[in-house]
């Protein structure tokens, strides 16, 4: 299927805001988070969904399937940005009207969670989505100049990025090389979470970036086995990790192996260039990572380059 990349932002440009996963339960976040794309130079619409509560979830799977698809049907709204990520887009992808999407394609953010639907909509529609900041996490207490400059670079300009690594940036070369090839990836539980389902898509010659949260390292050494099992990282042109945010033992006590340890292990067993403690995902300071386009690594000199605009 060929990459969709959907229009450009521009200044006045009305952008949806939706829940399609947890509920937040500061709703100011949301308000401030509003403030600050409308200082930004846009108008903004909030789903009519986000505040509604059921367990662990904004609403029910058929409230947040319908705020999707209402952003993406309003022929007046440009963009679609998350307000958080949490728990329960994976409820929502046999429910998602891919067909409507297809002939809608729009600018959509998010991350975490939100992994499972980034990845559904490049399988079944190959739209290139941004695995970016959120409305009600990053947008409230304003974005540092690094993250800011670059998310909007990427939304408004359809000129290749090129080298998106910030400088002085700790990055760590687990095995040298260079790959070039599509960006695919994101929060590893939830990319691991739709292994083996009809929203999978292709690691063959994929540059494949994974981050996460919380987990700790046994947990993480876990599923990067699976990733491993299922060939996706031998099949992979190469493999940028994250910083994998807090993703210590809850027990110091206890031994364990740290994160860090883990994929280097794993480096040892993939022969593909292996970056790994690069900003993005969980982090204030972030590269927004677009799900699709074409880059290039190279694990020797720990660059990592857009080859192309991922908007049109």
């Amino acid at each position: 299927m060929k990459p969709v990349k959907p229009r450009r932002l521009r200044t006045g440009d009305l952008i949806g805001i939706i829940s399609p996963a947890s509920t937040i339960t500061d709703p100011s976040r949301i308000q401030r988070g509003v403030a600050y794309l409308e200082r930004s130079g846009y108008r903004t619409v909030v789903g009519e969904h986000v505040l509604k509560t059921y367990g662990y979830l904004a609403g029910t799977d058929e409230e947040r399937a319908a705020d999707v698809h209402a952003m993406f049907r309003n022929p007046e709204v440009k963009a679609i940005m998350c307000i958080r990520g949490g728990y329960g887009t994976p409820r929502l992808l046999s429910n998602i009207n891919y067909r409507l999407i297809a002939r809608n394609p729009k600018i959509f953010v998010g991350y975490s969670d939100i992994t499972t639907l980034q990845l559904a909509l490049w399988k079944k529609c190959g739209l290139i989505t941004f695995q970016g900041p959120m409305v009600g996490v990053d947008m409230p207490d304003g974005l540092d100049a690094f993250t800011e400059g670059l998310f909007w670079q990427l939304l408004t300009s359809p000129k290749k990025a090129g080298s998106v690594v910030p400088p002085e940036e700790p990055v760590n070369t687990l095995r040298a090389g260079k790959g070039t090839g599509i960006l695919v990836g994101g929060n590893l539980a939830h990319l691991v979470a739709i292994m083996g389902t009809p929203y999978q898509p292709s690691f063959k010659g994929s540059i494949l970036f994974l981050e996460d949260i919380g987990e700790e390292p046994y947990r993480v050494d876990r599923m990067m086995s699976q990733l491993r099992h299922a060939s996706a990282l031998s099949q992979a042109a190469g493999i940028l990790g994250g910083k994998f945010t807090d993703c210590v033992p809850k027990d110091p006590a206890k031994p364990s192996l740290s994160v860090e340890d883990v994929l280097r292990e794993l480096s040892a067993l993939a022969p593909t260039p292996f970056l790994s403690n690069l900003p993005f995902g969980h982090e204030s300071k972030k590269i927004t990572m677009p799900i699709g386009i074409r880059v290039r690594m190279d694990a020797a000199q720990r660059t990592v380059e857009f080859l192309e605009g991922a908007v049109r």
